[in-house]
């Protein structure tokens, strides 16, 4: 048993495929997986990004608030389902985000409706700090999400733009394994050529 922990934010695509393909190498590999919150609003508030991309994490607040007051109500296990059912919305049907993408959302994970309402509550932000930083700070400066722990060895990625299925996720999980295992391995990058594929 492999034990994995991973870092998401419910708004970031590259989190999303990633969550996928995790989800695929549960099926083809004895993992064990646990779900943390991060906040991409958080991390980039004092970075010198471009306004397009400030605009968009204006309101990304909203569903890591949910996801936070989720766990902290029902348990980490609200998690995946609640992420599931976000990400869902937000990526493979393109929706806007919305107070009713969140509450079809929190509805179709079984939890209570009056969840929405921490979209509004930044008594949730120290919390979803702690949460960000018990991943990001493993992992240094200029990473993200995905974030991913492997036996207690963290790394930013992988990064991909297609979800792997099968025994090929499998194939590609061995490989982050194997490098997370060398206490040595630091980096490994190439340009980004190829669209996002969420199918």
């Amino acid at each position: 048993m492999t034990d994995a922990e991973f870092w998401f934010d419910p708004r970031c695509p590259f989190a999303w495929i990633t969550s996928r393909w995790i989800l695929e190498v549960e099926k083809v590999r004895d993992i064990n997986v646990t779900w943390h919150i991060m906040s991409l609003a958080y991390l980039n508030q004092d970075k010198d990004i471009p306004q397009e991309y400030r605009d968009m994490l204006a309101d990304a607040w909203g569903p890591v608030r949910v996801c936070m007051a989720a766990e902290q109500k029902h348990g980490k296990d609200a998690l995946l389902p609640l992420y599931t059912a976000l990400g869902t919305r937000l990526h493979d049907e393109g929706q806007e985000q919305s107070r009713e993408l969140v509450a079809a959302a929190v509805a179709e994970a079984g939890l209570p409706a009056s969840l929405v309402d921490a979209m509004d509550d930044p008594s949730y932000d120290e919390d979803i700090k702690k949460s960000h930083h018990l991943g990001m700070d493993q992992v240094g400066e200029e990473v993200g999400t995905p974030t991913i722990a492997v036996d207690g060895t963290a790394f930013f990625g992988p990064v991909m733009t297609s979800i792997p299925r099968g025994e090929q996720a499998g194939e590609i999980w061995d490989g982050a394994v194997a490098l997370a295992r060398y206490p040595y391995f630091f980096e490994l990058k190439r340009t980004r050529n190829a669209p996002l594929d969420f199918s």
